[in-house]
């Protein structure tokens, strides 16, 4: 159990260190060009396999059932995760699918820098995250590993969205405050999980 946490800890750790400026700029001063082109798709295709040790330590790991939902209470659990699956699905549309992941790089593509506040990102900034969130939360079979693994990659959410909120203050200045103070982060219409106006 202990081991499902550090796990994803190092996971989290890794996967932002690759995702930060720095190690981006340095990639490109190393690879040229290819790093420009390439960077995207490889941090893709090593998040993705890094992440398989990870599912196979929480399936592996002895276990103990905590709850396990009846009908029809399942069913509705399971349809929502099909509806966080579809918001997964229009939030990656909204913006630009083939950039996410790295494929678009791979030609004479240059990054624009755009910010996407229409559609799922209206609601709010996050949608990824959260459609994430839904999915791991409403698995209807609760054991304590599946616990903890939902814990720990709940934290790295958050952190990550944190992250992630500095890179677009950074990029975008201005105009991404202001879309924060009236955007909630991860779940729409709470006063809470928006930021304060600063100008109140």
């Amino acid at each position: 159990m202990v081991m499902i946490f550090i796990s994803i800890l190092v996971w989290g750790f890794l996967h932002t260190l690759l995702a930060s400026q720095k190690v981006k700029d340095r990639a490109r001063q190393v690879l040229g060009p290819t790093g420009n082109r390439f960077y995207r798709l490889g941090y893709n295709v090593f998040a993705a396999i890094s992440f398989l040790p990870v599912l196979a330590l929480t399936a592996l790991t002895p276990d103990h059932r905590l709850y396990l939902v009846p009908l029809p209470w399942s069913v509705l659990m399971v349809a929502g995760q099909v509806l966080a699956a579809g918001m997964l699905v229009v939030g990656l549309m909204q913006t630009d699918p083939w950039e996410f992941a790295g494929l678009r790089q791979l030609g004479d593509y240059k990054e624009a820098s755009q910010l996407t506040t229409r559609g799922l990102y209206r609601v709010v900034r996050h949608p990824l995250y959260s459609a994430g969130m839904v999915i791991i939360w409403l698995l209807p079979l609760m054991t304590l590993n599946v616990l903890v693994f939902n814990l720990a990659l709940s934290g790295y959410i958050v952190v990550g969205a944190i992250f992630e909120e500095r890179k677009l203050r950074r990029e975008f200045g201005q105009k991404y405050a202001e879309y924060a103070v009236f955007t909630p982060m991860f779940i729409p219409f709470l006063k809470w999980n928006k930021k304060k106006d600063p100008t109140s």
